[in-house]
């Protein structure tokens, strides 16, 4: 039986791509970097802001210095945009207020950095209560690797086995793996359904309301 449900953030419950390209866009060219098609960053997300500013520099460009230069730039002008398209996907918060009703204890984890995890999950859903919300913090390894998962199991005082981690990403369905948790692919977020299949998880959904149906 299902106790707990995670979500992953971008590309999941959020639609937070075209702020996302805006600012990193925005930060490349203050630094005399080329810029991206919004498309593109969809291939770029997923491992942590820094691992986007290295995916987005040119590839002769990739150091930590120009990577710390692009976050030192995207930070402030994200804190101040990232509410200007972002958008929770259709039938999101139906399912969440549904799982809620239901007495499913509800959590996030990101690897977006934690201060804007937790701004995002307050703004766009301040009627539900999540049992903890994390983001990437920098003592903690980012997915896929565990750790994030095993603090949520912590604090909601939940088994492995009554947990679903929900992504859409391979990144995210690794991270169930490693975690030990059921996984739940969803195929309306930025990457294509096969890179899902390709970590055989335990349920693949094309709409929110089917995960109802996982409980």
């Amino acid at each position: 039986m299902i106790k707990l449900a995670i979500f992953d953030m971008d590309g999941t419950i959020l639609n937070t791509i075209a702020d996302l390209a805006d600012s990193t866009n925005y930060a490349l060219c203050q630094n005399g970097f080329p810029v991206h098609p919004a498309e593109a960053y969809r291939f770029f997300v997923g491992n942590g802001i820094n691992k986007l500013f290295e995916r987005a520099l040119p590839e002769g460009e990739r150091t930590e210095a120009n990577i710390l230069r692009i976050r030192q730039s995207f930070l402030p002008y994200y804190k101040e945009h990232d509410t200007d398209h972002t958008a929770p996907y259709p039938g999101i918060f139906d399912l969440l207020w549904q799982l809620q009703k239901w007495g499913i204890l509800l959590a996030v984890a990101s690897n977006k950095y934690h201060v804007a995890t937790c701004k995002l999950t307050d703004f766009y859903f301040p009627e539900i209560s999540f049992v903890s919300v994390l983001g990437q913090r920098e003592d903690v390894a980012p997915k896929p690797d565990p750790a994030i998962v095993y603090d949520i199991l912590l604090a909601a005082a939940v088994q492995k086995e009554e947990t679903l981690y929900i992504g859409d990403s391979g990144v995210d369905m690794q991270t169930a793996i490693n975690s030990g948790v059921v996984s739940c692919g969803v195929t309306w977020g930025f990457r294509p359904r096969a890179e899902l299949e390709a970590f055989h998880p335990d349920y693949i959904v094309s709409k929110p309301v089917e995960i109802l149906a996982l409980v």
